[in-house]
């Protein structure tokens, strides 16, 4: 899938889901299971990433651990410099495009992705000095860059980039995996999977307010950040709908905000289990997944996916 140096056994990157449904916990047991394990540093303090990011190398045993950290966040910056004085293996970035995070990635000797969802982007994160894209089409969970289908930016970013791209949005099984793989995806990124599985920290009202989901319940709701998001129907949605959704006392968090209601406020109520409270974001192929289970049982049900070439792969630092 990338890169040199860091080996993958699988080109599988677990999706960075703030606020703080991908902790040390989840990110360890997928890097020790053979993907990347990341971090979602979204929302946390400079010492909690710290303490997030050791406690994730502990389980990992010399799995490759990555943090993600949403553009949009005012501590973007320290959070990033953070997780490169920490060591971590890669950082990811989205929701917003930072051309100084390659510099500080670069200086520190670590790889930069950059999340994309058009060919224009990719190649402006290329010229920067990104080490892979990973292509994020309108079926993720999230925040979203786009209202196409993973299936038809994947094609026309791979076709605009020399590095890496890896697949991202609606991939929840083996099926999807091999599908996304045969349009020439060099690996692929999925979240919504993980967050049903026995180490993902979340509230279990959480998770069964994702194991009810049905296909209908999928919807897009309206984000103080300035970008839709994807999240499964529940009361606070329905009360977004209709604007009803009291003004939040703002604590500043974001560079730029609506202040329409709290992202971060509300994703941290549906994590705690306060799901009438908050938003749920997930993935448009959530009501797929039947399951509960371990993370280790997760790869052992995707690993046919991944062809023989592609089972080992290297991450690639910066300079060499």
């Amino acid at each position: 899938m990338i890169f040199s140096n860091i080996k993958l056994k699988y080109p599988l990157i677990q999706g960075g889901m703030a606020v703080r449904v991908s902790t040390a916990p989840l990110a360890g047991a997928v890097a020790r299971a053979g993907g990347v394990g990341v971090i979602a540093a979204t929302g946390m303090s400079v010492e909690e990433l710290r303490r997030e990011i050791r406690a994730a190398r502990k389980i990992a045993l010399n799995g490759v651990i990555g943090v993600n950290v949403m553009y949009a966040v005012r501590n973007f910056a320290e959070l990033v410099k953070t997780a490169l004085q920490e060591k971590v293996d890669l950082v990811i970035s989205g929701a917003g495009f930072s051309r100084d995070i390659f510099s500080w990635g670069k200086e520190a000797g670590i790889p930069i992705l950059t999340i994309v969802s058009s060919a224009r982007l990719a190649k402006i994160a290329e010229r920067y000095g990104a080490a892979a894209v990973i292509a994020e089409g309108c079926e993720a969970g999230g925040h979203l860059g786009t209202d196409k289908p993973t299936t038809e930016i994947l094609p026309e970013i791979k076709g605009a980039v020399k590095v890496p791209v890896i697949a991202a949005g609606g991939i929840t099984d083996k099926s999807d995996i091999e599908h996304i793989m045969k349009l020439g995806a060099d690996g692929v990124q999925m979240g919504t999977r993980f967050v049903l599985s026995n180490e993902c920290s979340v509230a279990e009202s959480f998770k069964t307010h994702y194991l009810n989901a049905t296909k209908e319940d999928i919807v897009l709701i309206k984000s103080p950040v300035g970008l839709p998001g994807r999240a499964i129907r529940n009361v606070f949605s329905e009360t977004l709908s209709r604007g009803e959704v009291p003004e939040p006392l703002c604590d500043n968090c974001l560079k730029a905000c609506s202040q329409e209601y709290c992202i971060l406020e509300a994703l941290e109520n549906s994590r705690l289990g306060n799901i009438d409270q908050g938003v749920v974001f997930s993935g448009q192929n959530v009501y797929k997944i039947k399951d509960i289970l371990p993370v280790k049982q997760i790869f052992d049900n995707l690993a046919g996916a991944f062809s023989e070439q592609i089972k080992t792969q290297n991450i690639e630092r910066p300079g060499e």
